[in-house]
């Protein structure tokens, strides 16, 4: 199973989410966007412990099973689809998320998330962890 994961269920994982760290074990591939990447930085950049975060981080992303994805022309393409799908069906959704799910649908990740907001998203394969909201 490749998951990518969304800033919520990262967070989530570091808190020690037991759902969230059971789906992260029995993946084999972890697909991590560049746009939660930039969220939690800038997460970081607003806390007190910066350096600890960002060398938990960076030794999570060091995993052979972590792929960091850049934004690419796919996941442009990917983007415009569904910000205009979500625009027609009069959903919003906010804009890093879109981002997050474009990725999502370009490889074929299913996304890991708490926010329900993304289940309006065609053709997005998403799992919620089994708590309402992350610890």
């Amino acid at each position: 199973m490749r998951i990518l994961l969304d800033t919520d269920a990262y967070s989530a994982f570091k808190r020690g989410h037991d759902d969230v760290t059971r789906l992260i074990q029995n993946s084999s591939e972890i697909v991590f966007s560049v746009v939660v990447l930039g969220e939690l930085l800038f997460g970081f950049r607003l806390g007190n412990r910066e350096d600890r975060n960002r060398a938990e981080l960076q030794a999570f992303l060091d995993s052979p099973y972590v792929r960091v994805v850049p934004v690419s022309p796919v996941t442009a393409d990917q983007f415009g689809r569904v910000a205009g799908f979500l625009r027609k069906l009069g959903t919003p959704i906010p804009t890093n998320d879109i981002w997050i799910a474009a990725h999502a649908l370009e490889t074929g990740a299913e996304l890991v998330s708490f926010d329900a907001h993304f289940d309006v998203v065609a053709g997005l394969a998403t799992r919620r962890p089994l708590s309402a909201s992350p610890p």
